[in-house]
């Protein structure tokens, strides 16, 4: 027993040290250019304290959610160091770039349905994550309507992820009772 916690514990802070490393020199769009770190440590924090999710696969997914949409980290990187699982559950939640923003906003909507579980739970947290930003500290060129769109948004991929977390979800909504 103390052997798997170990490994899971390891899982988890590997996947933050990696995370930390691909992001080290990228902000947050906030008026406070936070470091980006924070949002993927926030999103294993919502989990793992708020809704008591203990899976070091979906806490080191939700660590790497970022990593090959935001860095030049690749698939294949993620599991060669993650395993197969871990890579699937970030490339689930991994919006195609060369898309442009309104088709990877719909196709968000229209793929969480479909989503394993771990990936809906990562997904998830992502939307409470942002949301509470979007409400504390939105980025410093979005307007009041470009927030409001954003949170309408957000509400209709969680209407998708429904049923995986209640917990969660009362979370999400709650930080969605804070539209501007």
């Amino acid at each position: 027993m103390a052997g798997m916690v170990a490994a899971s514990l390891n899982l988890v802070l590997r996947a933050a040290a990696f995370a930390a490393e691909k992001h080290r020199d990228q902000r947050r769009k906030d008026a406070h250019a936070t470091p980006y770190i924070n949002h993927p440590l926030a999103l294993a924090r919502i989990l793992a304290e708020e809704g008591g999710v203990a899976d070091a696969e979906v806490l080191a997914a939700a660590l790497l959610h970022d990593t090959i949409e935001d860095t030049q980290t690749t698939a294949a990187e993620l599991r060669e160091a993650f395993g197969v699982h871990v890579a699937s559950m970030v490339l689930e939640v991994t919006d195609d770039t060369s898309l442009k923003s309104v088709a990877r906003k719909q196709l968000q909507v229209e793929h969480a349905p479909f989503l394993s579980p771990g990936a809906k739970l990562v997904k998830l947290a992502d939307k409470i994550a942002n949301l509470r930003d979007m409400a504390d500290r939105p980025p410093h060129d979005w307007g009041l309507q470009r927030r409001r769109d954003y949170f309408d948004w957000a509400c209709q991929v969680v209407d998708g992820l429904r049923g995986i977390h209640p917990v969660l979800e009362a979370v999400f909504d709650e930080a969605a009772s804070a539209r501007p």
